[in-house]
């Protein structure tokens, strides 16, 4: 297939033994500019662990150039703003022991992750809108969502309704962490919807069709796409509070007993936690509140503490 767009490098730097980090984008436009355009950018690999993000970006590059004459707009597209991670199936930065999604917004004469991760805020400064597309980890699976902080939802909720997705969690403003990349673009007035679907180190088709089936459904409303596009899914919307939590009051291998994204009764079972050297179940989980299951554990192995489910607080069908 023939490749349009320009690849451009966001940020490079040097490494030990004559290697650089390089953080790269693909830029698609029309051929022609009027000065006017709407620019929008997809942003994933923050964390090197998590890939749902790589098979949307090649899904967006892909129905665009395959649809040129459809763009109307400015797409911006960073598959790896941690390539290291990815390169390495590293959550954080290798060498250097951080997470980047920590570290933001960056000094530009700071340390080498501090330098790109000023660089990369520089260089999405200016745009219209921001997806910021995560995928969980390996220890949990989320359903497609897009979360937002409660002080800038006037201005995001009509974004994150429209990505084709099955929930909005619009969460406190104390639970933001101010050194994510969300929240340094939301700060600097570009407006940022994180997106978290699926698990770590894993690809859920499903999940990556639906999210851009959404991307192009908003890249229409904003003017950047005149092809046609879907009817997006309605999400459930909801406000922090109506989330129930259910933790691990016991280590051991956990092994759920119903399906994600389903009902639940408050009270209901939804795993053990069995001990492995004795034979013995170790606690009975059960559902904290009544209520749809929408966050599940992934990875067997838990500790005291380790987050088994979300639940969201309602009557759902």
């Amino acid at each position: 297939m023939k490749k349009d767009g320009i690849i451009k490098t966001v940020v490079s730097v040097g490494l030990p033994v004559d290697e650089r980090l390089r953080v790269m984008k693909h830029v698609l436009q029309p051929d022609t500019l009027s000065g006017d355009e709407k620019r929008i950018c997809i942003v994933t690999g923050t964390h090197g662990d998590e890939l749902e993000g790589q098979y949307v970006c090649y899904e967006l590059n892909r129905i665009i150039q395959e649809h040129k004459e459809c763009l109307k707009g400015i797409v911006e597209i960073y598959p790896a703003l941690n390539p290291l991670g990815v390169d390495t199936i590293s959550r954080g930065i290798p060498m250097f022991d951080l997470d980047m999604n920590r570290i933001f917004p960056g000094n530009e004469e700071g340390s080498v992750a501090e330098h790109v991760a000023a660089k990369i805020i520089q260089d999405i400064s200016g745009a219209d809108l921001c997806i910021d597309i995560h995928a969980s980890n390996i220890f949990l699976r989320e359903i497609p969502q897009a979360r937002i902080n409660v002080n800038v939802a006037d201005r995001l909720l009509g974004f994150a309704s429209r990505l084709n997705l099955d929930f909005v969690w619009i969460h406190a403003a104390a639970t933001v962490l101010e050194s994510t990349l969300a929240h340094s673009l939301n700060s600097i007035g570009v407006p940022t919807v994180v997106v978290e679907m699926g698990v770590g180190m894993r690809i859920t088709e499903s999940y990556c069709h639906q999210l851009t089936d959404g991307i192009f459904c908003v890249m229409k409303d904003m003017g950047i796409w005149d092809g046609e596009v879907i009817e997006p899914k309605k999400p459930i919307i909801s406000e922090d509070g109506e989330v129930g939590f259910a933790n691990a009051n016991a280590p051991g291998i956990f092994v759920p007993c119903v399906e994600h994204w389903r009902n639940v009764e408050e009270g209901q079972l939804i795993g053990r936690i069995l001990n492995p050297l004795d034979g013995t179940v170790q606690e009975m989980v059960k559902s904290p509140i009544h209520g749809m299951l929408f966050t599940l554990r992934e990875y067997p192995v838990v500790s005291c503490g380790s987050l088994i489910a979300r639940v969201l607080g309602g009557d759902f069908t």
